[in-house]
Order: structure tokens, then C-alpha cells, then sequence
């Protein structure tokens, strides 16, 4: 997990069917902790919902073979249930649970040693990639996550 550059996913465990479980772990040191908070270091909520919408943006790129790219554009129900601070470890996973006009909606959850952390509801809007640029740094990190099917550029 790379905070600052918005690289929440270290690797993709499992994709099947219309779900995939991905792991991070929160680095030990980050500037984020600096300020959030000194003395008592946390992931902020809105890095752990961004973690969540990247697992459930890779779900949806490996379900479609690569043809069209997510960007998050609801939040619905999120929960948050315990704090994360450095160090930990976290599995993340996220249901499909609608594909259409557009739009796909995922169910992502967050836990750490067993323990629920986060959930929340994503819906993303799928439009084909933005230029060959993009697409191919999006193959080539998918590469480097295992996201299977992916093939580096």
C-alpha cells in the first residue's frame, strides 16, 4: 500500500466469478500519519473507502477484460467499525451486485486479523479508458497486483 500515490492494493488473492479479495498492508511510516493523527496514527476513512473502490475498480476491469475503465461516483452505506493504524494488515472484497447502462454497483467490505473494519456500498460509472496512456499503466499496475488475465504492456 502506497498512500501517497493512491496505490491501495498490494495483491489480488482471488478473482471468481463476480467477486475478488484483494490484500494491502498499511505501511509502517507514511507522511499521512503526520497529520492524521500525531501521536496516534490512523488511516483516514476516506483512504480506507478509496481501498474499497479500488478492489471493487479491479473486479470490474477483470470482469471485463480490460475494455472499460471505473471511476467511483457514489458512496452508499459506508461503515466504519474500528480503527486501522500502521502495519496492518487488510483483506478487502467486493461483490458485483449490478452491471449496466454505465454503471456497475459493488458490496466491499474491510477486515484485519478477522476483525470488520469497513463496508460500504460503491457505485462506479464505466466508460472506456480516457487515452492508451492510462490503459496501459492500468495493465501494467494490474500486472504487478496478479490480477489475473492481466498482462503487462
Amino acid at each position: 500500500m502506497r498512500l501517497e500515490y493512491f496505490q491501495m492494493v498490494d495483491r489480488v488473492v482471488s478473482l471468481i466469478g463476480d467477486t475478488i479479495m484483494v490484500e494491502a498492508r498499511v505501511p509502517d511510516a507514511s507522511p499521512v500519519f503526520e497529520g492524521h493523527f500525531p501521536g496516534y496514527p490512523l488511516v483516514p476513512g476516506v483512504l480506507l473507502i478509496e481501498t474499497m473502490a479500488q478492489a471493487s475498480g479491479w473486479l470490474i476491469i477483470g470482469m471485463q477484460g480490460f475494455e472499460r475503465m471505473p471511476f467511483l461516483m457514489t458512496v452508499k452505506e459506508a461503515k466504519f467499525r474500528s480503527f486501522v493504524g500502521p502495519g496492518a494488515p487488510l483483506e478487502v472484497t467486493a461483490r458485483l451486485s449490478h452491471d449496466g447502462s454505465g454503471f456497475a454497483v459493488t458490496e466491499a467490505r474491510i477486515s484485519s486479523d478477522g476483525k470488520r473494519i469497513a463496508d460500504a456500498e460503491l457505485v462506479l460509472r464505466t466508460m472506456p479508458f480516457p487515452n492508451d496512456t492510462i490503459a496501459a499503466s492500468m495493465r501494467a499496475r494490474a500486472a504487478e497486483i496478479g490480477l489475473p488475465g492481466s498482462v503487462a504492456p
